[in-house]
């Protein structure tokens, strides 16, 4: 991935910073609005996976939506130019200042996670004398096969409106004059990469599409929310494959007549396309373990610490031929799980190296912090 101009380009910048490559980024967007548009599928972008501007402008300009889980997040979108209408609000703890906020920008639906969510939304919208777009986010109880920390569609999970309290949630829907029902929608967990999980998802939403026309409610959207997974240990093989992921649902669900399907995309967007680069501040060679320690930290790129999540790690600056050493990759943060990846195979390192640390353009820059002291994350981005 990375050229001797690129690292040239590198050892003049100050480090640890995340690198942007703007033309794979662009190659994605292409490959999934082009699978999409294949179904006439629609696709809103998980804001949440990174929010940096610059790709921000790169997903608007190729039409897609926003899906947004937080106040904030809806006016980020709005602030960057993306369609209101195309402008989804999810999340299941929504304020009321963020619900009015929303109401006032006039965007296209709230995915609703609550019966109480839905008397709230009514009350809050007839203050206003407007209605609101409504979609119910169901769950699903289907089993993502994800990490136990990034499954959402599981009856123990916190998300969404559970199958059994979906006749109060219709009883609320009809006692409701400032709510407009418009769909139903799901997400059942992040990073997956078994695609099989995404038919069970469909044998589900048929069912609850089902189930609430047969209440008299009219279906216009189902929202079968995103999670497509990236593939972390071959960060070569770098755009997912659209046409078999949007195929699944082109062939599983029952789609009535002008019903739209809608995803919520985000990983499998903007993953690939960056990088973390850091310098080799030490070396520390034990008995039993051996310690690259880099300026950057779980500050930086928070998933290995709290998913215990891998990143392939390469040092850029030796060639693959040199001799080979086992590491433990850590940062310079006071927390024993500030560890990137333990015995990883490296080029024998020295102070001064820089270290890639791939697929982190989604879930890195956005969960950054300033723990410790430190200073805001850098960027730059391919020319």
């Amino acid at each position: 991935m990375f050229s001797n101009k690129d690292i040239t380009q590198f050892a003049e910048l100050e480090t640890p910073f995340y690198y942007y490559d703007l033309a794979l980024l662009q190659q994605t967007l292409d490959s999934c609005a082009e699978a999409a548009k294949t179904h006439g599928f629609h696709v809103h972008y998980a804001m949440k996976a990174n929010f940096n501007d610059t790709l921000l402008d790169s997903i608007r300009s190729t039409g897609f939506g926003a899906d947004c889980v937080s106040g904030n997040e809806v006016k980020k979108a709005i602030e960057r130019g993306f369609d209101r209408k195309q402008i989804v609000f999810a999340g299941v703890g929504k304020s009321d200042k963020e619900i009015n906020e929303a109401l006032d920008q006039d965007i296209f639906c709230f995915n609703v996670e609550s019966v109480q969510e839905l008397e709230v939304i009514n009350e809050l919208a007839g203050k206003k004398n407007k209605v609101a777009k409504v979609a119910i986010r169901i769950n699903p109880n289907v089993d993502a096969h994800t990490h136990h920390n990034i499954t959402t569609g599981l009856d123990e999970n916190k998300f969404g409106v559970n199958a059994w309290d979906l006749p109060a949630c219709a009883e609320a829907l009809k006692k409701s004059p400032f709510l407009e029902f418009i769909g139903i929608h799901f997400h059942i967990g992040s990073q997956i990469t078994n695609l099989e999980v995404y038919k069970n998802l469909c044998v589900r939403v048929n069912e609850f599409a089902t189930w609430f026309e047969d209440r008299g409610f009219t279906v216009r959207i189902l929202n079968v929310g995103g999670g497509l997974g990236i593939d972390y240990h071959n960060p070569e093989q770098q755009i997912p494959d659209f046409n078999a992921y949007f195929k699944i649902f082109g062939d599983f669900l029952e789609r009535r007549v002008n019903q739209e399907v809608h995803f919520e995309l985000g990983r499998a967007l903007v993953g690939q396309c960056s990088s973390l680069i850091s310098k080799v501040l030490y070396v520390k060679n034990g008995k039993k373990k051996n310690f690259i320690i880099l300026d950057a930290g779980m500050t930086e790129l928070m998933r290995p610490a709290l998913y215990q999540a891998y990143h392939q790690i390469e040092n850029i600056s030796k060639q693959s031929s040199a001799a080979t050493v086992k590491y433990d990759v850590v940062g310079p943060i006071c927390e024993s799980t500030d560890c990137f990846g333990k015995e990883v195979l490296l080029q024998e390192s020295e102070r001064g190296d820089l270290v890639a640390i791939r697929s982190t353009g989604a879930y890195g820059e956005v969960m950054s912090s300033h723990y410790n002291l430190r200073e805001n994350v850098r960027v730059t981005f391919s020319k």
